[in-house]
């Protein structure tokens, strides 16, 4: 378990989170919903210590996920990649297995955003780590990349197993991903769900009651 104790973040006379408690279990995929401002990408940031805070929450190895892929211009997709992992063969598998390997070479004006985002991929799980942040990953995507890419995402997890907090706004998108949904709002836990032990029509009644709770 990860556990994130008695979080108080302040920017200036802001108070994103006074005092907050949250569990995380290992090796589980946990997606945050709310408003903007609710805290959501606040609470990564303090995850991966970027962001100085008050409270106690375990010294982590973060990879990171943003809502654009971050690359290096001037790298290859390979040269990118090397950044995080030297093992070459590592990296031909997992461009492999996000269907790259004939973008090795090509640098980051070259890639479509689909492609791009899948080399941002590669990237955290090449990395490794003891978690897994992703910042809205898909929001930029179009509907049949975004479910390309989150079934690629998916696919990868079931073989490298570790701890994701996923920030995202599209319903679907939580229910599809998670085994666990926060709803925040103003930097408390709202409402906490578990798509994971849904049925098909349990995950519709889900749906609606997450999609009302956040209008």
């Amino acid at each position: 378990m990860i556990a994130i104790r008695n979080l108080t973040k302040r920017y200036g006379g802001l108070t994103v989170y006074d005092d907050f408690n949250l569990t995380l279990e290992r090796n589980k995929i946990v997606c945050l919903l709310g408003d903007s401002g609710s805290g959501k990408t606040t609470l990564l940031n303090c995850i991966a210590n970027l962001t100085p805070f008050e409270g106690s929450i375990p010294k982590l190895k973060c990879s990171y996920v943003f809502q654009f892929p971050r690359l290096v211009p001037n790298l290859t997709v390979t040269e990118n990649l090397k950044l995080v992992c030297k093992d070459e063969n590592a990296i031909k598998n997992m461009l492999s297995k996000l269907r790259l390997e004939n973008k090795a070479k090509n640098y980051p004006a070259q890639l479509s955003g689909g492609q791009a985002q899948r080399v941002a991929l590669a990237r955290a799980f090449l990395f490794g780590g003891d978690v897994m942040l992703m910042d809205e990953p898909f929001s930029s995507l179009d509907l049949k990349l975004k479910k390309e890419i989150t079934e690629l995402f998916l696919s990868l997890w079931e073989n490298d197993k570790r701890t994701v907090v996923c920030v995202t706004h599209d319903v679907d998108e939580a229910i599809s991903l998670a085994h666990r949904i926060l709803i925040l709002r103003d930097g408390k836990i709202v409402h906490d769900a578990t798509p994971a032990l849904c049925d098909d029509c349990e995950c519709e009644l889900l749906r609606k009651d997450l999609t009302a709770r956040l209008i």
